[in-house]
């Protein structure tokens, strides 16, 4: 994917917080990307899902810009191209764009989510947490909380292609939390765990919307009225939907937990299914599209 060299960033909407924070296991209210990497789930599910631990070493060269300097490295869509911390910036401000514009078609209005680079460990709303649970959105205090070195795990433990749209998808995912949050459909969720359970339908839909973004991103202006985003390729979307499929319950149970598939444990919907929700919504492009809840064949 390529980034309009023109167009201005808004790093307000990240903050750095690497080098602090301690290493608590999260106590509970979090929605993460991933199924059964996360320590916790919401509140009122109950009960812990089993952790496969992830590395927290430092993100190796040439993946971030040193911490506090956001404001001054990534200021154009020019940085975004050359530094991959300024591509996350720049990818943030476009998912925000677009359902700040989307929210104010139907008439309501779309608050914006920080998102926090952390290392190791750092504070929430919804308690303290360790790289272990992989990027999450707090409901308690509404922000995304991403440990970058997750993007290379990603690589390294899951097998997956990775690449700068292939992280767009997990942000874009992190961000359909928070609008749910906005819209109160995580006040839905009930049931804990199974192939249709809430928990699943509540993550599907998340990936849905991450689709919905991606269909518009080209279009979607910044603060500047001109899009951030010049182009997406399809090499882009294979390799977002490569990180899908590696990140589905099925997946990660038989590749890194036990080796056996349990369906009465999903929490986050099968490697197809993500892959499935995810296309919907970038086919579509429509968020009514993505009634995950209604729908009585999740695939």
């Amino acid at each position: 994917m390529e980034f309009d060299d023109s167009v201005g960033l808004d790093s307000s909407q990240v903050s750095d917080a690497r080098g602090i924070g301690g290493r608590v296991a999260l106590g509970g209210g979090g929605l993460g990307i991933v199924g059964f990497i996360v320590y916790f789930v919401l509140s009122q599910l109950g009960g812990v899902p089993a952790s496969i631990p992830l590395s927290t070493d430092g993100v190796g060269g040439g993946q971030s810009v040193s911490s506090g300097d956001l404001a001054t490295e990534c200021r154009t869509g020019k940085d975004a191209n050359t530094k991959p911390d300024c591509a996350r910036v720049a990818l943030i401000n476009s998912i925000q764009g677009y359902w700040s514009d989307q929210f104010a078609r139907s008439g309501r209005t779309y608050k914006q989510a920080t998102t926090t680079f952390f290392s190791g460990g750092v504070n929430t709303g919804c308690g303290s947490a360790t790289s272990d649970v992989g990027p999450f959105y707090c409901p308690a205090d509404g922000k995304v909380y991403v440990d970058l070195t997750f993007f290379r795990e990603l690589q390294t433990r899951f097998g997956a292609q990775g690449g700068t749209f292939a992280e767009a998808y997990v942000l874009a995912h992190e961000y359909g939390h928070h609008v749910q949050n906005l819209l109160g459909t995580s006040g839905k969720v009930r049931e804990g765990t199974g192939p249709t359970s809430d928990g699943v339908r509540l993550e599907l839909q998340a990936d849905c919307y991450a689709g919905v973004w991606a269909n518009h991103a080209t279009t979607t202006p910044s603060s500047s009225g001109k899009p951030l985003i010049r182009s997406i390729s399809q090499d882009d979307v294979n390799r977002a939907l490569d990180v899908a499929a590696r990140i589905g319950d099925d997946f990660i149970q038989k590749n890194l937990g036990g080796g056996k598939v349990d369906e009465s444990q999903f929490s986050h919907g099968s490697s197809a299914q993500r892959e499935q929700w995810f296309l919907t919504g970038i086919n579509g492009g429509n968020p009514a599209e993505c009634d995950t809840f209604g729908a009585r064949n999740l695939g």
